[in-house]
């Protein structure tokens, strides 16, 4: 697995804020990053992308196993899995407009919600899209076992009058045939379920939602009841942040992504990233490969 980007919509630094964390990168003092995105392999041959970021290009040519050949069209990339419709999460598929026989896995709202650019990415190449939801899950080529479980129903604004559909947001469980190591992968969390617990409980590593470290980190104006950010992102700290709730999985590796740009845990020194780091949970940069 190679941890393409860490950052969420905008990266770091974001290009139209002057923060101290945004700026402190800008001065090379922290380690820039791009907006988040994972790739995964059974084989190290057969590579699936979750979800697509808009630095797509950027992630792929600096990932030497991610490098096309032997052809001079062929690409390890098989395709890619959506977890939503979030515009950072699915508009790096331009990038990849023309890559023959892709195949994309997404849930129902969000396969319809896609529909115009599914039409334009299909005069290029047509690819291939697939209910992630379906029962019993699927099998990728590489020798890896998926299934998606709805954790949101958080729709992109870009959405004008969404229909209610706890569907808009998955997680996925990822298995290796070959090893028998389980990755969970939930970048975008609402809130914590009995559900997202029982998916913890089978994990050999989980890759989950840091965006924010507290619910008021961009001000009072995000903040909603019961300790969960307005703009559909569980946070880090709290009682019921979701740090308080991995205590409870202390068997899988544990990794926030999707960091925010205001986030602390971007800042090694910070007493927030001190404190996560002592439960046992890990910031990881752009780049870093590792094994489930």
């Amino acid at each position: 697995m190679v941890l393409l980007g860490t950052a969420a919509g905008g990266g770091f630094p974001q290009w139209n804020c002057a923060c101290a964390l945004c700026q402190a990168a800008r001065d090379g003092k922290l380690p820039a990053r791009t907006q988040e995105c994972v790739a995964v392999s059974g084989n190290s041959r057969d590579w699936w992308l979750l979800n697509a970021s808009p630095d797509i290009r950027a992630q792929l040519t600096a990932t030497p196993a991610l490098a096309p050949g032997p052809g001079p069209r062929d690409s390890p990339v098989r395709g890619v899995l959506l977890t939503d419709a979030e515009a950072d999460h699915v508009t790096g598929l331009t990038v990849l407009r023309g890559g023959a026989g892709l195949k994309v896995y997404a849930a129902p709202p969000v396969l319809t919600t896609l529909a115009p650019l599914r039409a334009l990415l299909d005069r290029y190449a047509p690819w291939e899209w697939a209910d992630s939801l379906t029962e019993g899950g699927f099998v990728l080529a590489g020798g890896l076992v998926v299934t998606a479980h709805p954790v949101g129903s958080k729709a992109p604004k870009y959405v004008a009058g969404p229909a209610a559909d706890a569907r808009w947001v998955t997680a996925y469980r990822i298995e290796d045939l070959a090893s028998g190591g389980v990755l969970v992968y939930a970048p975008c969390l609402g809130r914590w379920t009995p559900a997202l617990d029982a998916l913890l409980a089978t994990a050999t590593c989980a890759l989950l939602d840091g965006t924010f470290y507290a619910a008021d980190e961009m001000g009072t104006a995000v903040r909603a009841p019961g300790g969960q950010a307005a703009m559909g992102h569980l946070p880090v700290s709290g009682a019921h942040g979701s740090l308080a709730a991995l205590a409870r999985h202390p068997g899988p590796r544990r990794i926030y992504t999707h960091l925010n740009n205001t986030n602390p845990l971007l800042d090694k020194l910070s007493d927030a990233h001190a404190r996560v780091t002592w439960s046992g949970v890990e910031v990881l940069p752009d780049g870093a490969e590792f094994v489930v």
